[in-house]
């Protein structure tokens, strides 16, 4: 089932939801200081890409660094962010066949928030990396 939600999803939305992030993380990568943004970007894209069965998990030696970088990603980019994968959620809820794409963006929301700091795993494992 996961198979066939991901296919789906990648016609319909996470194939530009891909493209985006990684024109994003390129963009950010071209300053010394846009690196860890840009890399956190490009890990964005890949879990867009495949966003079922996948989740996020805190990686607790993250440290104080991605706390910094969490605060300014979430005050120049982040909120815009989220708040277009929640409102594309919304929309996606309307209809039954949309109900999953639009749980699938609503994973996405304390991602696109709070980057650093967070890891994607499989969904049978979520506890594995730590």
């Amino acid at each position: 089932m996961k198979t066939i939600l991901n296919i789906i999803w990648l016609v319909l939305s996470g194939f530009w939801l891909c493209m985006g992030y990684a024109l994003a993380g390129l963009l950010l990568c071209i300053t010394i200081i846009g690196i860890p943004f840009g890399i956190a970007a490009f890990r964005i894209a890949v879990y867009a890409l495949w966003p079922f069965g996948y989740t996020t998990v805190e990686r607790r030696d993250a440290g104080a660094p991605s706390c910094v970088g969490n605060v300014l990603w979430l005050v120049l980019a982040g909120w815009w962010l989220a708040l277009g994968h929640i409102v594309t959620g919304l929309a996606l809820c309307v209809t039954i066949i949309g109900i999953p794409f639009g749980i699938a963006n609503f994973k996405m929301v304390p991602l696109a928030l709070l980057p650093l700091g967070r890891e994607i795993v499989p969904t049978d494992a979520p506890f594995a990396s730590r």
